[in-house]
């Protein structure tokens, strides 16, 4: 490959990205994702880092062309519950379910997007007000404070087990 090929294909995703048009990623048959602005298949955890980092993209099936972007929302979703970080009980995702097929379907997919938007806006207005008349941002404060307040607590912890007798058999050592 030339050193002028190479160059183009660097700047295409730049100029794509200049006018605005979504990143792709295309889905294969073989269930891999490819992400054509970085030229490399990506993980699940990638498309959530790109919704993280409000970065615009679209998922195509590679046979269909078909969007298939909710469906892989859906997977990001469902891997983020099934480790542990549970956003949504039990009872709320049944009542989601028994929307689907009714008329209310419609009405309860509005409301639970405008009520994110709205919890998102409020959260957001909240901060900036707090940071104009205290001066700081309280969850950058916070978080701070918890990192400080960890690693005080991770050192005292690695003193505490570094005067602890060592078990029997053990050689000094090891």
């Amino acid at each position: 490959m030339t050193a002028k090929t190479k160059t183009t294909r660097a700047k295409r995703p730049t100029s794509s990205a200049a006018r605005g048009s979504p990143r792709v990623i295309r889905k294969y048959p073989n269930r891999r994702l490819y992400d054509t602005v970085e030229s490399r298949y990506v993980t699940l955890a990638d498309v959530r880092r790109l919704v993280v980092e409000r970065v615009d993209f679209v998922v195509l099936d590679r046979k269909t062309q078909q969007d298939i972007t909710r469906s892989i929302l859906l997977q990001v979703i469902a891997e983020q519950e099934g480790a542990g970080e549970s956003l949504m009980s039990r009872d709320f995702l049944s009542q989601v379910i028994r929307s689907y097929g009714n008329g209310l379907q419609d009405f309860v997919g509005r409301y639970l997007d405008e009520s994110l938007q709205l919890f998102t806006r409020e959260q957001r207005e909240l901060r900036d007000r707090f940071k104009s008349v205290v001066g700081v941002d309280p969850v950058e404060t916070v978080t701070a404070l918890a990192q400080k307040n960890y690693q005080r607590w991770k050192a005292v912890q690695e003193e505490v087990f570094s005067r602890l007798p060592r078990p029997w058999g053990r050689d000094e050592k090891e």
